[in-house]
């Protein structure tokens, strides 16, 4: 396979080192006649099982460096000869990687045949010059109505996805990639940082049926990786998205996940004796994640534009490694653990996530109105749930039930169903244009659907399939009661099973109680 291919042949004489200490991933070497470079990929042939590669990460003085392995180090001994490449790892890029699962060190895989190598780049670049980027003002349309409506993507743009254990990054990671390649072909590159290898299994399958693969590149690092392969896996996909962009061409970068990224550099840090900062993470935090974020723009050339899901530890935003990510991103898409106890999915918080361009000048006049008017209608109802709770909702005034009714509509006109989720809730997927999310949303804040029952808004596409559903529906009241919906909160929760089923089951039972307190 290609694993020798990171060791370039030079005629002259190569620069070889020996081991000296190894601890975990960490391996500590002496280089007597010259020391190899930061960042500079080092090698150490293990015989039967291949060579194993590692990148220099510190020099220590008296000719030794630290340096993390890629692969497991079980095996290796003290006095064993290392090698030093003289630059950094590599990886192939161009037309051979679309349609290939790759490991960080550009190996194939996918079981395949061996790939027909070009051209190869180093895996550590420079970010483009500020002079050469290009300003992100035209909008991604994604067909998730609570995105495009609230927090939409810009085209050239980061957005970030942050959410706890199993309310869905992943999911909609995966409705995006289907959207788009559906609907707008180009280019993606998919890495998959520190996550389920299940997943990385089913999407490529999904790729393959759905017949986009061709137009993919898909990198792997998982969670059974070392730290070292996690925490470089993220720059190798960069690479072979990278080249594409210096083409002139537009691509999509998903990084699913970037807290594991940053967990990877956690442990690498603590293996190599630096003194942790706060909360445990490396000193280097900022630096890491700067050199990689930096890197995801787009120029006069072509654009990257990315979409990163966040694991957020204990649902906390203010964690050190999701807030170092806030600081690079165009827009934050939030995922709410209270929404998805409703059984609504995608279980995205309108009033927590955030967008750039959501600007009358970037979406249109009556887009920005219609968003600001949701989220208005959304903050009211939240201020007064806490009055609904203790006096009940009848203690409201006239004006306060419409606002409440309404927000309740929307609530659950937010909700949508997804195509890589119809085996598991039987729901088929629907993808709304902009457009249609824009006038549908317009004619329920102006209260032409006021009649229409809270449960005819669940899981629909446009306001159509809603006044079609209602038409044949049941007659209910206006106001349902809290167990008015038991069917729909029962249609969404295979959903939960289908990302991170660790939270899964009794959180949507817990839901049918909190609307049951929404409504006193």
């Amino acid at each position: 396979m290609a694993a020798t291919e990171t060791t370039p042949t030079t005629e002259t004489k190569q620069n070889t080192g020996r081991i000296e200490e190894i601890q975990g991933v960490v391996i500590e070497a002496v280089f007597p006649d010259e020391l190899p470079e930061i960042n500079s990929a080092i090698t150490i042939d293990r015989g039967d099982e291949g060579i194993l590669v590692c990148e220099v990460q510190q020099h220590l003085g008296d000719d030794r460096v630290r340096a993390v392995a890629m692969d497991t180090t079980d095996g290796l001994a003290r006095g064993a000869e290392v090698v030093d490449t003289g630059g950094p790892i590599t990886v192939p890029v161009g037309e051979v990687t679309l349609g290939r699962i790759f490991n960080l060190l550009g190996e194939v895989i996918d079981e395949g045949d061996p790939i027909d190598v070009q051209e190869r780049w180093p895996i550590h670049r420079d970010a483009p010059a500020v002079t050469d980027l290009t300003p992100t003002t035209e909008m991604f349309e994604t067909g998730i109505k609570v995105v495009d409506l609230l927090a939409p993507y810009a085209k050239g743009g980061k957005v970030g996805l942050f959410g706890g254990a199993g309310v869905g990054k992943t999911v909609i990671i995966q409705e995006l990639i289907h959207n788009l390649a559906q609907e707008h072909g180009g280019l993606s590159a998919f890495c998959g940082v520190g996550e389920r290898s299940r997943e990385g299994n089913d999407l490529w399958l999904e790729m393959k049926e759905s017949g986009v693969i061709d137009k993919t590149m898909l990198v792997f690092g998982q969670m059974n990786e070392p730290p070292g392969a996690r925490m470089r896996v993220a720059l190798s996909g960069l690479t072979m998205a990278e080249y594409f962009r210096e083409q002139g061409q537009d691509v999509l970068l998903f990084i699913d996940n970037i807290f594991r990224f940053v967990q990877a550099g956690s442990e690498v840090s603590a293996l190599l004796g630096r003194m942790p900062s706060q909360v445990g993470y490396q000193p280097t935090l900022e630096t890491e994640m700067g050199q990689l974020q930096e890197r995801i723009t787009s120029t006069r050339e072509g654009s990257v534009t990315s979409i990163q899901a966040i694991y957020v530890p204990a649902d906390d935003l203010t964690d050190p490694a999701p807030a170092s990510v806030f600081a690079h991103l165009n827009a934050t898409t939030t995922l709410s653990r209270s929404i998805s106890e409703k059984g609504i999915y995608p279980a995205v918080d309108p009033l927590d996530s955030t967008s750039t361009i959501l600007k009358p000048d970037i979406v249109g006049e009556e887009h920005y109105n219609v968003a600001t008017e949701v989220k208005e209608t959304l903050q009211r109802y939240r201020e007064l749930q806490d009055i609904i709770a203790i006096l009940g909702i009848d203690e409201l005034s006239d004006e306060d039930k419409v606002t409440v009714q309404r927000a309740r509509k929307i609530e659950r006109f937010l909700s949508q169903p997804f195509h890589v989720a119809e085996q598991f809730t039987g729901t088929p997927g629907i993808y709304v244009p902009i457009d249609e999310t824009v006038r549908s949303f317009r004619e329920v804040l102006d209260g032409k659907h006021d009649e229409l029952p809270e449960s005819a808004f669940f899981m629909k596409g446009g306001i159509d399939a809603v006044v079609s559903a209602a038409g044949g529906g049941s007659g209910r009241t206006d106001e349902p009661k809290a167990d008015a919906e038991p069917e729909a909160e029962a249609e969404a929760e295979p959903e939960q099973t289908e990302d991170e089923t660790n939270d899964g089951g009794d959180e949507g039972e817990r839901g049918d109680d909190d609307d049951g307190r929404d409504e006193g």
